[in-house]
This record gives structure tokens, C-alpha cells and sequence, in this order.
């Protein structure tokens, strides 16, 4: 028996996966092979065998630099040689503080509450905005927007606002449903419509039902730029200069979640600011730790602090996590952003983001590619095809070619880390290419459609 094939099937017997349907992992033959990983070093993922994977995806969307960088390791065993954790409620540490300084003067926000995930940040955002309008004596502010096809993460308070069948329809009789407008999905435009039409459309329909709901609503929560989940749906940045503007008209709280598409993904530190807008909260995960360690941050502004700020203990905002900024975690952030800061996301976009753009024309130019389209260092590609199952199908492919990129739905996505070199760049958007290929050359017929089915992400 091989090392992968020891881990592996040890793992099957001990491991519940996420986002995953055990049994299409269990059979020889699987048509979502588990992989084993022994070890990470840059961008490739290394197995028990001696096997290799280019990491297409930056694991979940999270890796900025690669693993095992030498500089956020260095950080962790400094770190761990000082303090490891020590509980939040009445102290703190040089690393949180640090951590909230930097991050408020990168976003223009303040008084960081920190959390593990990204869910986790929903939650926070969502509990502080519906306490802040209670505080205020208008406890009737209770209800949220989310826009159609968005996705915040799978605890109940974020199911509320995430609007994938697959991830919430078991679960709805524990969910309190938010109202779901339009996404301004470029996707969506009609002939002659261009992706500004569809952004002034959507943030149309957002105007009528505020001009309805807006005493009973808490707060608009949105992916700026990019709806990842859905399928990367990309939208104009005037969607969100027009959102902005009618939260302030209807006193609702705009909270940006750039859980996955902050810290550089989409050519800006951050996506709103290339609105020029600015959000209540903002919402901050996955790239935070530079896909290190669990951590996620919620930061707001001053008048939603001050709300909170008072002798009554039940007026504070009483949510906590055992982990709560955790020092190796908000020093591995801290690290993170540092590194960030010396390649700078705009540069990143320019250079890396147009290189990697032109080493996947062969995809792009694909007979069965429809809107193929980028947003800084994220990229995606819809598929035309009559495999009711070509996600799965895809991945094992792009798998067998070497690098791990897993399709939503028949949206082929790749998200790599941002230091992805010219070779590494070239390896990815030859075996995507290849893998599309094998993948349309397994179709026994029928209607093709881009329309897939979402399985996971």
C-alpha cells in the first residue's frame, strides 16, 4: 500500500470533509478523488508519493504568497516563542493591537472585532448592525438585503443572506430569509446593454425596494466586484457608488464582504475602494493570514462604536469566540500585510494579472468559452457543454494534468496566488486548457448549456 493510499483511506474512515458529498470520495474511481498532501512549498502542493499539484485556487481562496512563506513563518515561531493566546476579554496584546491599527488605516474603519472565519465575520457584521438600530430605539431595523446569487457563508445567521439553493435549502426552516434583489452580474446584460446598464439597472430595483422596506432594514450585505461563489460574477463599480448613495437616503447600513476578494484578489487592497466608496463594515477573512492561519475581522465606523458605547452592559455588544485575535494568527496577519504592501495589489493587477490574462487567451478563445473575464488576479471562463456533471469531471481532469482548480458549476475559475511566476502561470493555463478539452471530449450529446450544476466550491 502507498503513503497516499494509507492517508487516504484513513482519512475516509476518521475525516467528515466539507462542502463535500462523502460517498463521491469513498469508491475506487471516485469522481471527486480525495488527495493527500504532505507537504506545501510556493505554489505547489506536494503528495506521500512524490506527486505534485500547482495550487489553482490558492486553497479556498486564501493563499496570497504561496505556502510556507519564510516570512510569516518566521513571524509564527517568534511569536510562538512569545505568547501563543491568551483570552481578549479584559486584555490584549501587541499583535491585535497592531493588527487593528493597520487594518483601520487601510480601510478607514475602526475598532476591529475579530472572529476564525468568514462566516463568522457575516455573523458579527449582521448581529453589531441589527444591535446598533435597537440601541438607537429603532429595534424595528431588523431585516437584511442580500443581492441574488450572493454567498456570506453557511452558519444560520449567514444563510440568511446567501443565495445558493445547494448551501441553504436543507436548512430553511432554521433560517430567518433576508430579501434578495438583483445582482448587477455583467452576465445579465440585454442587447445593446453594456456592464454600467446593468449595474444602474440592479441598483434601480435596489432604490424600489428600499423605497418600501428601508424602516424595517438593517443593512445591505454584498461581495463588491465579484459574486465568487455564484460563479465570479463580476458587476461595474457603479453598482456599488449607487448602493452607497441609497443606504445613506434610506439610513441602512452597507456592509461590504470582502472576505474573498479582499487583500489584492481584484487589483485593489480592497474591492469597494475602487467605487471610492466607503462601507459601514467590512467584513475580512481568507487572505487576511495570508491563507495561514484562521482569522477574520470585522472593522465598522465611530457612530456605530459609539452606539454600543455605554453603563448598560446589555447595550454592548456581547458576542465573543474562545479564540477571539489569537496572537499567532493577528501576527501572521500582520506579517501578511506587510508582504502585501511591498508588491502592492495595483502592481500585481497590472503586471502579473495582464500577463496570466494573456498566457490563458488558448482558454478564453475556447469555441465553448463564453464571457470569459477578469477582475485583477481572478479569472473565469463559462462553459457551454451537455455534461450534466462537468465540475466534477473538470477537476479530476485538471487533477491529471497537475493543478488543482475546481469548477462552480460550468464556471472554470482560477484564483492562484499572486506570486505566481511566468513558468507557473504557463503551466496553469496550458493544463486548464487540456483538462476543458478532455472534459467536451467525454459528451455523448445533447443540448449544451453554461447553466451547470453547483455541487461545492
Amino acid at each position: 500500500m502507498s503513503r497516499n493510499t494509507e492517508w487516504h483511506d484513513r482519512s475516509l474512515a476518521a475525516v467528515w470533509h466539507p462542502c463535500t458529498q462523502m460517498k463521491a470520495h469513498a469508491a475506487e474511481g471516485a469522481p471527486l478523488p480525495l488527495v493527500p498532501v504532505a507537504r506545501a512549498e510556493g505554489l505547489w502542493l506536494y503528495d506521500h508519493d512524490g506527486g505534485r499539484l500547482l495550487d489553482g485556487i490558492s486553497s479556498w481562496w486564501v493563499n496570497l504568497f504561496g505556502h510556507g512563506h519564510p516570512a510569516i513563518r518566521e513571524a509564527l515561531i517568534d511569536q510562538l516563542h512569545r505568547l501563543d493566546h491568551v483570552m481578549l476579554a479584559g486584555f490584549t496584546h501587541a499583535p491585535v493591537v497592531e493588527l487593528s491599527e493597520r487594518l483601520s488605516a487601510l480601510t478607514g474603519l475602526g475598532h476591529a472585532f475579530y472572529g476564525s472565519d468568514g462566516a463568522s465575520a457575516t455573523e458579527i457584521a449582521l448581529k453589531m448592525s441589527a444591535h446598533f438600530w435597537r440601541n438607537q430605539g429603532r429595534p424595528g431595523k431588523n431585516r437584511f438585503i442580500g443581492l441574488a446569487g450572493g454567498y456570506h457563508g453557511e452558519t444560520v445567521g449567514a444563510l440568511a443572506v446567501t443565495d445558493i439553493a445547494l448551501f441553504r435549502e436543507s436548512y430553511a426552516p432554521l433560517v430567518r430569509l433576508a430579501a434578495t434583489v438583483p445582482s448587477p452580474d455583467a452576465r445579465l446584460a440585454q442587447p445593446g446593454e453594456t456592464a454600467e446598464d446593468v449595474a444602474n439597472r440592479a441598483a434601480d430595483a435596489l432604490a424600489d425596494w428600499l423605497a418600501e422596506h428601508a424602516d424595517e432594514t438593517a443593512a445591505l450585505i454584498l461581495e463588491p466586484l465579484v459574486q465568487c461563489a455564484t460563479g465570479m460574477a463580476m458587476h461595474h463599480p457603479r453598482y456599488l457608488q449607487r448602493v452607497r448613495a441609497l443606504c445613506d437616503q434610506h439610513e441602512v447600513h452597507l456592509v461590504a464582504d470582502e472576505i474573498a476578494v479582499g487583500f489584492g484578489r481584484t487589483g485593489s487592497w480592497f474591492a469597494h475602494q475602487q467605487a471610492g466608496i466607503r462601507p459601514d463594515f467590512i467584513c475580512l477573512s481568507k487572505g487576511l493570514t495570508g491563507g495561514t492561519l484562521p482569522l477574520s475581522a470585522v472593522l465598522t465606523t465611530d457612530a456605530v462604536y459609539a452606539a454600543f458605547y455605554d453603563d448598560q452592559v446589555a447595550r454592548g455588544f456581547l458576542h465573543s469566540h474562545s479564540y477571539t485575535g489569537n496572537p499567532l494568527a493577528c501576527r501572521a496577519a500582520l506579517a501578511a500585510t506587510e508582504l502585501l504592501a511591498q508588491l502592492d495589489p495595483v502592481k500585481v493587477s497590472e503586471l502579473s494579472g495582464a500577463r496570466l490574462w494573456r498566457q490563458f487567451e488558448g482558454l478564453s478563445q475556447h469555441p465553448r468559452v463564453r464571457f470569459a473575464r477578469r477582475q485583477g488576479m481572478i479569472f473565469a471562463w463559462d462553459v457551454a457543454t451537455s455534461l450534466p456533471d462537468f465540475a466534477r469531471r473538470f477537476a479530476r481532469h485538471a487533477l491529471a494534468q497537475g493543478v488543482l482548480l475546481r469548477p462552480i458549476g460550468n464556471t472554470v475559475y482560477a484564483m492562484p496566488p499572486l506570486v505566481i511566476s511566468e513558468t507557473e502561470g504557463e503551466f496553469l493555463a496550458q493544463a486548464a486548457l487540456a483538462a476543458l478539452n478532455a472534459t467536451l471530449a467525454e459528451e455523448t450529446g445533447g443540448a449544451p448549456s453554461t447553466q451547470g450544476v453547483v455541487d461545492g466550491v
